[in-house]
């Protein structure tokens, strides 16, 4: 995949009017978009539809745990918005998962992910959840994507560090999507488990979600620039 389509920004914003302005601000250079619970609770769906209208890709990050019926009504309202990818949660279980990928049939370009463990979690918070018996997270976040690929997901979300052990097991096919992600040199913020655009790339991500190195920066379509420079070298 070309660079520019792997990099997907974070719309991190608590109103709509900052998001268009960050949209406006990187123009035609950026295609991706991110949109999570924060911004879809703030501002709607009227962000996404417009992206979409923009001709836009939208990774829909809803983080899906519910029973299997409310999740499939979920991802029937997110392919009826136009949305690229949505995301449930694995630790949900096989029967949501399985549950989204039926209901996403419907809309041929809708891929359903599954949000393996979040970036800011360690073996240790596993561990307090109840998840024992793990040398490491990496562990988990396999037996999930296992699990998701079983299900029938179109891929995972997992932190940079997964990434290569994520693609020896799902095959090329699949698209490992990477939050966590900071240029070098950055403070990854709450993400423990990190890396940057290159090493994630490199390392089997098909694409890389870039909030704070981009969203913050004090010219961010400059910043979008750098990123794409580290995916290219």
């Amino acid at each position: 995949m070309e660079p520019t389509g792997q990099i997907i920004v974070a719309l991190d914003f608590d109103d709509r009017r900052a998001a268009d302005e960050l949209v406006d601000l990187l123009g035609e250079e950026c295609r991706s978009y991110k949109v999570g619970l924060e911004l879809l609770t703030a501002s709607g769906p009227g962000l996404i539809r417009d992206l979409v209208a923009e001709g836009k890709d939208v990774f829909l990050d809803l983080k899906l745990f519910e029973i299997p019926n409310s999740v499939a009504g979920a991802v029937r309202a997110a392919g009826s918005l136009g949305v690229s990818m949505v995301t449930v949660h694995s630790m949900g279980g096989p029967g949501i998962m399985a549950a989204a990928v039926a209901a996403a049939r419907p809309f041929p370009r809708l891929r359903v992910l599954a949000l393996t463990v979040v970036t800011s979690m360690t073996t240790s918070d596993l561990a307090d959840i109840g998840v024992t018996g793990l040398t490491s997270t990496e562990d988990q976040v396999l037996r999930l994507a296992r699990l998701a690929e079983a299900a029938g997901c179109h891929g995972v979300v997992a932190s940079p560090q997964e990434a290569g052990p994520l693609r020896a097991v799902l095959g090329a096919g699949a698209l490992i999507v990477t939050p966590g992600v900071a240029l070098p040199g950055e403070t990854p913020g709450e993400h423990i488990r990190s890396g940057t655009p290159h090493g994630a790339v490199a390392g089997g991500a098909s694409h890389v979600v870039v909030g704070r190195s981009v969203t913050r920066a004090a010219d961010p379509a400059a910043a979008f620039r750098l990123v794409r420079a580290d995916l290219e070298r």
